[in-house]
C-alpha cells in the first residue's frame, strides 16, 4: 500500500514546483493585463506571462532551482498547452458563423489560406528560415496570434525558443495594427473599397488581424459598428484553427511512405468543445467557471515556454524572422483588402 501511494504521488512531487511557479507567473500576467495601461495598449496577458517568463528564467534563482523546476514546466509547456487549446473552443459556437455568412467564411479561408502558403514559400526561399519558424510566423499571422502559435508548436515539434521569436512577431505587428487600421479606415470613406460600410470593415478588421483583443482594439478605433462584425469573423478564424492543424499534420507526413498520420488529438477536443458550447447542453455555471480557467491554463503554459526560452537564442534568429513577419502583414492589409473587396462583392 506505501509502496503504491509512493508511486501515485511520485509525478505530483516531481512536477508541482514548476506548475506553481508557472501559476504564479500566469496569476501576474493576468493582473498586469487589468491595468489601465496595459489594457490601453491592448497588450494580452498570453505576452506578459511570456516576458515575464522569460524575465524569471534569466535569474540566478531559476539557474539555482531549475532542476526541481524543469519537469513542471515541460508539463506545463506541453500538456497544459494543449488543454488550454481545447477549453478556447468555449469562446465559439456554430451561430457565430451564421452571423457573418458564406462571404465571411469564404474570406477568412482565403486569408488563412494565402497567409500560411506566403509564410511557408517566402520564410524559406527569400529569407533562409526552418520551415518550423516559418510556419509558426505564418500561423500566429493567418489565424489568431500567439494562440495560434502555442498551438502549431506541438504538431510541428518547434523548439521553445522558435515559438518565443513567432509570438514576438505577433506582438509587435498586432499592436502594429491597432494604430494602422483606422487611418485605413479613413482612407476606405473615400475610396469604398471595402463593401458594406462599417459592418464591411469590421469583416477586414476580424479576417486580418492577428489577436483577438487587437481586433477589438482597432475596430473600436475606427466605429462600434465594425466592432460586433469583426469579433465574429475573428471568432470563424479561431475556429478554423482546428481544420487548420488537422491538415498541416497530414501534410507534413505525407511522404511517410503510408506510415499512420498522428493527428494532433486536441484539435478534434478543440471541435467537440465548440460543437457542445453551440448546443446549449453545457450548464452556464460550468461554462463560466471553464472560460475562466482557460486564459489562467494559456498563461501558464506561455509562462513556461517563457522560462525555457533565453534571449541569445532568440536574438540568434536575427531579423529576418521580423522580415517575414513584416511581410505577412504587408499582405495582411493588402491582399486582405483585396479578398474582401472581391468575395464580399461576389458572395454578399
Amino acid at each position: 500500500m506505501t509502496t503504491f501511494r509512493m508511486l501515485s504521488f511520485a509525478p505530483l512531487a516531481r512536477w508541482w514546483p514548476g506548475l506553481a511557479l508557472c501559476a504564479a507567473l500566469a496569476g501576474l500576467g493576468l493582473a498586469l493585463a487589468d491595468l489601465p495601461w496595459f489594457a490601453a495598449h491592448s497588450v494580452s496577458a498570453l505576452t506578459l506571462a511570456l516576458l515575464l517568463g522569460m524575465a524569471f528564467g534569466h535569474t540566478r534563482w531559476h539557474a539555482r532551482t531549475g532542476a526541481a523546476t524543469g519537469p513542471g514546466v515541460d508539463l506545463a509547456r506541453q500538456r497544459l498547452l494543449r488543454l488550454g487549446v481545447v477549453l478556447y473552443g468555449l469562446r465559439l459556437s456554430l451561430h457565430d458563423v451564421g452571423q457573418v455568412g458564406s462571404a465571411g467564411i469564404a474570406i477568412d479561408a482565403a486569408v488563412i489560406a494565402s497567409t500560411l502558403l506566403l509564410a511557408w514559400f517566402a520564410g524559406r526561399r527569400w529569407f533562409g528560415l526552418s520551415s518550423d519558424l516559418a510556419l509558426l510566423i505564418g500561423a500566429g499571422s493567418a489565424i489568431c496570434g500567439a494562440a495560434a502559435v502555442l498551438a502549431t508548436e506541438p504538431v510541428l515539434k518547434a523548439r521553445a525558443e522558435q515559438v518565443a521569436v513567432a509570438v514576438a512577431t505577433v506582438v509587435v505587428f498586432g499592436t502594429l495594427a491597432i494604430f494602422v487600421y483606422p487611418l485605413l479606415a479613413q482612407l476606405d470613406a473615400h475610396w469604398a473599397w471595402i463593401p458594406g460600410g462599417m459592418s464591411g470593415f469590421g469583416i477586414y478588421i476580424g479576417s486580418t488581424v492577428h489577436e483577438v483583443a487587437q481586433v477589438v482594439a482597432a475596430a473600436g478605433a475606427v466605429d462600434p459598428a465594425a466592432v460586433h462584425t469583426a469579433v465574429i469573423a475573428k471568432m470563424l478564424r479561431v475556429m478554423m484553427l482546428a481544420p487548420v492543424l488537422l491538415g498541416l499534420a497530414w501534410w507534413l507526413q505525407r511522404g511517410t511512405g503510408g506510415a499512420r498520420i498522428t493527428v494532433p488529438w486536441f484539435a478534434f477536443g478543440f471541435i467537440a468543445v465548440v460543437l457542445l458550447n453551440s448546443t446549449g447542453l453545457l450548464p452556464p455555471a460550468w461554462g463560466a467557471v471553464l472560460q475562466a480557467v482557460d486564459p489562467f491554463v494559456l498563461c501558464a503554459a506561455m509562462a513556461a515556454l517563457g522560462v525555457a526560452t533565453h534571449v541569445r537564442t532568440v536574438r540568434a534568429a536575427g531579423l529576418r524572422p521580423l522580415a517575414l513577419a513584416s511581410l505577412l502583414f504587408c499582405w495582411l492589409i493588402v491582399g486582405g483588402a483585396l479578398l474582401n473587396h472581391v468575395l464580399q462583392r461576389w458572395l454578399a
